[in-house]
């Protein structure tokens, strides 16, 4: 194992290059340092002709990435240092991107906490492995900021109808089965069988398979001897996520509809309380995303993402989500402005 910074761990083996997240303090939230790692390493898979497949995985037992460390963008962002927040933001997405793009598999064991950085990472795999352990949710608009990493343009091509609306408004949380069932992961493995899943990962011969998706084709093979396959369905939830928030392009008239729900008063109530606790500036800068990115290529996605990361940065309710959520914790965010009707972003073009 090499030591790529101190938040970084790889391995060569066989034909196989592992990317060790270990920085367990933080649930391996990502700072700039470890996305240039990340990135260097990639560039060593791909020029590499031995190297056939990538695999990410963590050291922690909480979790695979908890996402970007959002504490020290807040600050870098109080400090007027807008350049260095940038810096990241574009530097993450250019990694996420590449992930997408790489010319051979990557795969990802999301064991534990998965969820903004870390969704941007899996979501580029090939295969994504998610445990009974595994949380997956894009929780951002908490923190006055909104569901990136590709997020508004790729949970279209994975999710059934509604879901993309859904979690990126309200952060509902997958756990487990759910993961799969929604689309953000491939398969469900017992959180027992990871470590000799991932001995068996890194000793796999390529043998003749030649181009990303045959190699894939090869991997999902063997991960599926480990895989769960009853992953349990919910008609309800997904007939009433369709009706409510497929398509909609005014989180109001969401709201409105919500008021008038008669069938399923526990998810409407839920989806009140969730809301009720979100920046409104970045409720709608997320819906207004998800109209605007739907259907678009990954590459204008993350263009229009970073856009949109610029914006809210500079934004009051960015520092404060955090401060509230993460630093004070008093849970007690003073949005600006505090209510959905004051909002306006006419000057934020997506």
């Amino acid at each position: 194992m090499t030591q790529n910074n101190r938040n970084i761990l790889s391995r060569r083996s066989a034909s196989c290059l592992s990317i060790i997240f270990d920085r367990p303090r933080v649930i391996n939230s990502l700072n700039e340092a470890m996305i240039d790692s990340i990135e260097a390493l990639l560039d060593e898979a791909e020029n590499d002709e031995s190297c056939s497949f990538v695999v990410f995985y963590s050291t922690s037992p909480r979790g695979f990435c908890a996402g970007g460390d959002v504490k020290e963008l807040a600050r870098l962002a109080g400090e007027g240092r807008f350049d260095q927040v940038d810096s990241f933001f574009s530097k993450e997405y250019a990694m996420d991107l590449r992930i997408h793009r790489l010319p051979k598999p990557v795969v990802a064991v999301a064991d534990g906490i998965t969820m903004g950085g870390g969704l941007g990472i899996a979501a580029g795999a090939d295969i994504c492995i998610a445990t009974p352990a595994t949380q997956m949710a894009m929780p951002e608009t908490r923190i006055g900021f909104f569901p990136d990493v590709g997020a508004t343009g790729w949970m279209f091509s994975i999710c059934p109808k509604g879901y993309p609306e859904y979690l990126g408004l309200t952060g509902y949380g997958m756990t487990g089965s759910e993961c799969v069932r929604l689309g953000f992961a491939t398969h469900l493995v017992p959180a027992g069988d990871i470590p000799e899943l991932i001995r068996q990962l890194e000793n796999i011969s390529a043998g003749s398979a030649t181009g990303r998706r045959e190699l894939a084709g090869r991997l999902k093979q063997k991960i599926s001897v480990f895989a769960v396959t009853d992953i349990p369905s919910n008609h309800a939830l997904d007939e009433w996520v369709k009706t409510y928030f497929d398509g909609r392009d005014d989180l109001r008239e969401i709201l409105a509809s919500l008021a008038e729900c008669h069938g399923r008063q526990e998810y409407c109530g839920e989806v009140f309380k969730s809301i009720a606790q979100r920046s409104p500036t970045a409720l709608v800068l997320t819906l207004k995303l998800l109209r605007h990115n739907e259907g678009r290529s990954l590459e204008d996605v993350f263009a229009s993402e970073f856009r949109a990361a610029r914006y809210i940065s500079r934004h009051p309710d960015y520092r404060e989500g955090i401060r509230a959520r993460l630093v004070d914790r008093d849970d007690n965010p003073q949005w600006r402005p505090p209510e959905l009707d004051l909002v306006d972003l006419s000057d934020f073009t997506p």
